[in-house]
């Protein structure tokens, strides 16, 4: 396989912030998958490859503290020998904790102190590797299904596939989403919310998109929007990144930021763009 040197990955990152489910969608996208694997026995298992299934992606590694061996400086150090793509996974304290409460788990530098404390000193050991990662993906608010459609973004099937464009909806009063490379604010826009027949229903609904389409200034904003990224597009896959989220936001996130990216969605689907939309504010 011959870009198979290009598509070996080392994902690491903070214990609890999704290292095991990032592994598990790295699997689903037919990556040879091997958790905590010890760091001097990397080189050989890439030596390796060869007699492995050629259908196969490539290889991905989790490694974490616990992993035989950890040392920060050393897994940089085998990353460059390697040549392997570094992705970080990261969360919030407050997430952590709720997670690790949650599962009554002990966090692994943590055994007889707080979980707050194991927190405290991962993050300063693991501050290297975030640095010089070549994806930082922050779980906080991301679901696993998120989480895979990021993955697959990065590391699409295809080595030659497109820019894969993720779509977003959400609302400024929940926060605005971690991962996002671009957010744009539509809550200049006339709020459906307003109105008691518009309020029960969602930007899915047609009569709430043709309230939003009746503001004088949406055809003039959603143009100019187009036209923004329409040129970003093929300078971002020509800077070799795979994966563009973008972000629409309005207050609740139900009404004007989801019509908005579904109306994003078609534009970008008949332009042969490779393009997911997710509705974070509707599941809530």
């Amino acid at each position: 396989m011959e870009s198979r040197e290009k598509r070996n990955v080392i994902i690491t990152g903070l214990s609890g912030a999704g290292i095991s489910s990032a592994l598990k969608a790295m699997e689903d996208l037919r990556f040879e998958v091997f958790d905590n694997f010890p760091l001097s026995f990397i080189p050989q298992l890439y030596a390796a490859d060869n007699a492995t299934d050629q259908n196969m992606n490539g290889i991905a590694i989790g490694v974490d503290t616990r992993t035989r061996g950890f040392c920060a400086e050393a897994l940089l150090d085998m990353v460059e020998k390697t040549k392997s793509r570094l992705v970080f996974i990261t969360c919030d304290d407050t997430t952590l904790f709720k997670r690790f409460s949650e599962t009554r788990r002990r966090h692994p530098l943590a055994v007889d102190k707080s979980v707050s404390y194991g927190i405290r000193v991962e993050r300063e050991m693991l501050s290297p590797l975030r640095e010089q990662s070549d994806i930082v993906i922050d779980s906080t608010d991301t679901s696993i299904h998120d989480l895979r459609h990021m993955l697959e973004g990065h590391f699409a099937l295809k080595p030659d596939e497109n820019l894969t464009v993720s779509l977003l909806s959400f609302g400024f009063k929940n926060g605005v989403p971690r991962e996002a490379n671009i957010v744009m604010d539509v809550r200049f826009l006339k709020n459906p919310h307003w109105d008691k027949d518009l309020k029960p229903l969602t930007g899915m609904d047609a009569e709430v998109g043709a309230y939003v389409r009746q503001d004088t200034d949406f055809d003039n904003f959603i143009d100019n929007f187009k036209g923004l990224l329409s040129p970003l597009l093929p300078r971002y896959a020509m800077e070799g990144k795979s994966y563009l989220s973008v972000a629409i936001g309005c207050t609740g996130g139900r009404h004007r930021s989801v019509f908005t990216v579904e109306l994003l969605k078609k534009w970008l689907e008949e332009k042969g763009v490779k393009v997911f939309a997710e509705h974070r504010d509707l599941k809530l």
